[in-house]
């Protein structure tokens, strides 16, 4: 009874964040959406790359700084071999003045905590400005009253916010160097803002799952209804080294990307030669550079800079196309894919 609950309450929250995203649509960015599925299935079948059509999601990553050492986030570990650095506000209006008539979805985060970006929320701001949804994801350490306050009057439409323990011993074993009474604190403030308001982002609580923490999830449920409007979202983790097993990795197989076969484990799916996300959205980094998807933390695979070039060069240059190629021939050849999570149980 209480899972089918679950299961309802989840997919009224999905409804409303799909009719939101909706309502950024127009008939440009729909027939955009239609012509990067229509090459998209072309190429899948043809295994040739047919590409027409402009991303409509895309991700920015507001800086690489974060105040946390998270041991399986580079950005926590510092072992970064590309720059670390602040995203401009300048950057931010060439990447939106050039793709907005496309475009209908930008996250605000791939690798650092966004908050630590004073000009984060001017970026935000003025995406809402051009009619684009944005999301965001945080640690929750700088969600100050008057954090929230700006949050709301900048439009953001989604916030994640990571709660991965319920006590402070559980919430450093992953967040280290943070501490939980901020969390709760900045969580506190953001619902008391919306509630005064009447109005805000949809806030995603997400609580990545390790066995350091799997056996709160009963009592995180009931913990959470101090929060009416705020979404539960359990999320399985990523690991870097996953092949012998992890300390961190869940008993319980449910909450894993990774199954054991024999002595080994391996990612929970199915490592198919194609990629939607090559078709329909991409990644910045801080400086303006182009890499394929989110996986690819060290932007290893730079498709162009846009300090230097225009979009449409390096959407449809051959660096990007000849990535595109390889995926279709054999994706198991691209490191950053092997630990990919499309399709696989990464939301729970």
């Amino acid at each position: 009874m209480f899972r089918f609950i679950g299961i309802l309450t989840n997919f009224k929250f999905l409804l409303k964040e799909q009719f939101e995203i909706l309502s950024f649509l127009n008939e440009r960015k729909l027939k955009n959406i239609l012509k990067l599925r229509l090459s998209y299935f072309k190429s899948k079948i043809s295994k040739k790359v047919q590409h027409s059509g402009r991303p409509f999601s895309i991700s920015i990553e507001p800086t690489t700084a974060c105040n946390l050492g998270c041991p399986e986030c580079p950005s926590g570990l510092k072992k970064f071999t590309r720059p670390t650095g602040k995203l401009q506000l300048e950057m931010n209006r060439k990447i939106i003045d050039e793709l907005k008539d496309d475009l209908l979805y930008i996250t605000y985060y791939f690798q650092g905590e966004p908050f630590i970006n004073r000009n984060f929320l001017d970026m935000v701001r003025y995406a809402n400005e051009n009619k684009i949804y944005t999301a965001t994801s945080t640690n929750a350490h700088f969600l100050s009253p008057e954090a929230c306050e700006e949050i709301i009057d900048s439009g953001l439409n989604k916030l994640i916010i990571s709660l991965d323990g319920l006590d402070q011993k559980t919430y450093e074993t992953y967040r280290i160097g943070g501490e939980l009474n901020k969390v709760i604190e900045g969580m506190q403030n953001l619902f008391h803002s919306i509630q005064k308001r009447g109005k805000g982002p949809h806030v995603i609580v997400q609580f990545l799952v390790f066995k350091s923490n799997e056996h709160q999830i009963p009592e995180l449920k009931k913990w959470m209804k101090q929060f009416p409007g705020f979404e539960l979202k359990l999320k399985s983790a990523q690991f870097y080294e996953f092949e012998d097993g992890n300390v961190l990795m869940p008993e319980n197989e449910k909450y894993s990307r990774y199954k054991k076969i024999g002595e080994k484990f391996k990612i929970d799916n199915t490592l198919e030669n194609s990629c939607w996300r090559l078709w329909s959205s991409c990644v910045f980094t801080w400086d303006g550079k182009l890499v394929p998807c989110c996986f690819d933390k060290d932007a290893e695979h730079i498709a162009g800079d846009l300090s230097i070039e225009n979009f449409d060069q390096i959407w449809q240059g051959s660096t990007l196309n000849e990535f595109r190629k390889t995926v279709f021939t054999d994706r198991s050849e691209i490191e950053i894919c092997k630990n990919c999570s499309e399709g696989s149980k990464v939301w729970m």
